[in-house]
């Protein structure tokens, strides 16, 4: 044994593997801390991230209005008298009819961008069938009421 090895170490000294470790902690935290700071700094990466949260909140705000407009219009197909309904079926049949009728029309008069507009708003019909219906379903109720009140005057 050599005389450096028969001395106790200080309980203070630092042996190079300790410092080794040190030192690797210290990259590996100032590496987590350049790149918190980069993230911070990166605007384009943080307004897409903004972005896709705005639109995940309109998704869900469009897809609760859509529920809310389908129970309101379960709840006023539930509450409208058979008589009402019937008559709402027919002017619905009556406006298909017209519709078809305007779309041959349209068809054979109208310009393109015309037609391209009609189309887009017939699919938006299409697909917005019940909140069209519970529309109609309402002006309906609405007009027999004030005929109704009319005659009692």
């Amino acid at each position: 044994m050599t005389h450096s090895e028969d001395r106790p170490q200080d309980a203070g000294a630092v042996t190079p593997e300790e410092l080794r470790d040190q030192v690797e902690q210290s990259r590996q935290e100032l590496g987590e801390t350049v790149e918190a700071l980069a993230a911070k700094t990166d605007v384009k990466a943080r307004a897409q991230h903004k972005a896709a949260e705005v639109k995940e909140q309109a998704g869900h705000a469009a897809t609760q209005v859509r529920d809310k407009a389908a129970r309101a219009a379960r709840t006023v197909r539930e509450k409208t008298p058979e008589t009402l309904q019937e008559k709402a079926g027919q002017s619905a049949a009556q406006v298909r009819d017209t519709a078809a009728h305007a779309k041959h029309l349209v068809q054979d008069k109208a310009p393109e961008p015309v037609r391209q507009r009609a189309g887009q708003g017939a699919r938006l019909a299409r697909e917005n069938r019940t909140v069209v219906l519970a529309a109609a379903a309402g002006v309906l109720a609405l007009v027999l009421m004030r005929r109704r009140w009319k005659g009692h005057r």
